[in-house]
């Protein structure tokens, strides 16, 4: 009997971290489904959207060797994606690992059977800071051509 694996993230500005938990979850199970949060759920919760739009995210995923199915996640309800894609492990961060929302996850997972795995944190690199030295160059090149301009 195979195991479906399943995890889900944004995998904005796709980064080492992301191939990482990708990597290690498929390692676990024989068919690894991940989904990609929509642009409209990110904007909700994060209050901004993604760099990179979600169909090109979705593509980015689809050509990893690591991921067998990819659908969108347009709630953040894990119990209605186990009802519509039956897995039988989920994998996540732990850096969500004993937050209240997760502690709450793992008992009503394990009412039906369904481990959750939590692979580490890549603290060295993570979207956020992409985001945020990014943010950093194009202040720093606005601020240069201003300059330039005044001189």
């Amino acid at each position: 009997m195979s195991r479906i694996g399943y995890t889900t993230g944004v995998f904005d500005m796709f980064h080492v971290g992301h191939l990482n938990i990708l990597r290690n979850a498929r390692s676990r199970c024989d068919h690894l489904i991940v989904g990609v949060t929509t642009d409209a759920l990110c904007q909700s919760r994060k209050r901004r959207v993604p760099v990179i739009p979600e169909g090109e995210r979705l593509q980015i995923l689809e050509a990893v060797r690591y991921v067998d199915e990819v659908v969108l996640q347009d709630s953040y309800d894990k119990l209605a994606a186990w009802d519509e894609h039956h897995f039988d492990v989920m994998f996540v961060g732990d850096d969500w690992r004993g937050t209240p929302e997760w502690d709450q996850y793992e008992r009503q997972f394990a009412d039906v059977g369904v481990e959750v795995v939590y692979f580490p944190y890549t603290v060295h690199t993570s979207s956020t800071l992409l985001r945020s030295a990014l943010n950093d160059r194009v202040a720093a090149a606005a601020t240069t051509q201003i300059s330039q301009v005044g001189a």
